[in-house]
């Protein structure tokens, strides 16, 4: 009931909501609003793996050279380069 009013739910339908309060200008969920959802934990990313698929499926024989290569390509970039908002590695 909201408002006195009945709502069907739609199984197949979900609301997710993405955080991330250590970035400049954005807040806290408020606790009113932080109690209708469930907490998820995410992990990083294993970059090499994800590199790999994506360079085999574009028809690349040696992916997974390249794709190490990348790896460590893009990590000197983000210790490297200067911290300025075009250089967001994430």
């Amino acid at each position: 009931m909201f408002e006195a009013k009945e709502i069907k739910l739609i199984k197949t339908v979900a609301v997710c909501v993405t955080m991330n309060p250590g970035y400049a200008g954005r807040t806290e969920l408020p606790d009113n609003l932080k109690v209708l959802f469930r907490p998820v934990s995410m992990m990083i990313p294993d970059y090499g793996l994800i590199a790999e698929i994506m360079l085999f499926a574009e028809g690349f024989d040696s992916a997974t050279n390249l794709s190490k290569k990348m790896v460590k390509l893009y990590k000197l970039a983000s210790e490297q380069l200067s911290q300025q908002d075009h250089y967001d590695f994430g």
